[in-house]
């Protein structure tokens, strides 16, 4: 498998996944216009994708999903609970295809296993991707990582996980106190502190590359996510490759062989 973090923040987030047959965007926070411009940039004919899957139905995930399936004839996966909580964000659509949170399916010839994560959303999703014994993980936007969400994300070659604030920074920042404890909570965003805490139980021999996903722009910055993240990697002993998403940069195509991460 391949993928390209497209974009990532509070103001859209895109990730471009791909197989030997099956080409899937996940999530589509950006406008349908940009995420083909960032495809394209990559490489990618966005008329060639497989589907869209959905994580959950925040503006950021969601905003140009309806318009870039309707562009291209996509069908979007969607969990139900997702679709009704999306409203008229998505629109009509012309295939809707249901999933639902412990029920593995595939997309084309790439396994996908959705599980639950913590998060003020109807049904909110993560999701590990399986090829040819190669496992990606991706959890972001959740409060707090429970042991389902360490359990699934475990013995993965890839792993994008959130790494949403520094509490510091978002403790003295200018979101008002409402907004700060719902970032905080239980059903918020993961700080840098909480991220490593759930990479440190993650890392295992065969980890072989680190995203650090849904850095805030306002109450986060690249280098501390960074500088706390490589801490636990160096603690461990191992060599992983470790990258900050960027909002306004997509990420380079990764390509995961075996137990290493290699740039295409």
């Amino acid at each position: 498998m391949r993928f390209s973090v497209l974009a990532s923040g509070s103001s859209g987030n895109a990730i471009y996944l791909e197989s030997e047959k099956t080409k899937l965007l996940i999530d589509a926070g950006l406008s349908g216009r940009e995420i083909e411009r960032r495809l394209i940039g990559i490489g990618v004919n966005p008329a060639q994708l497989h589907g869209i899957l959905i994580s959950h139905e925040h503006q950021d995930h969601v905003h140009g999903a309806g318009a870039f399936s309707r562009r291209f004839g996509l069908p979007v996966y969607i969990h139900p609970d997702t679709h009704k909580a999306s409203g008229n964000r998505l629109g009509w659509i012309p295939e809707i295809i249901s999933f639902e949170s412990g029920v593995p399916f595939m997309i084309g010839d790439i396994r996908i296993s959705p599980f639950s994560v913590p998060h003020d959303a109807a049904n909110p999703m993560g999701f590990t991707f399986f090829r040819n014994g190669k496992k990606l993980g991706l959890a972001t936007d959740m409060g707090y990582a429970p042991a389902l969400v360490r359990e699934r994300l475990k013995g993965s070659h890839v792993l994008i996980l959130e790494s949403n604030h520094d509490l510091e920074m978002l403790k003295d920042g200018p979101y008002a106190w409402p907004l700060k404890q719902r970032i905080m909570g239980r059903t918020g965003h993961l700080s840098n502190d909480d991220s490593c805490a759930l990479l440190r139980e993650l890392i295992h021999e065969e980890l072989a590359c680190v995203v650090l996903a849904h850095l805030s722009e306002v109450n986060n910055q690249p280098g501390l996510a960074c500088r706390a993240a490589q801490e636990v990697i160096r603690q461990s002993g191992r060599m992983i490759r470790l990258i900050a998403a960027r909002q306004e940069e997509t990420g380079e195509l990764i390509e995961v062989r075996g137990s290493a991460a290699h740039l295409s």
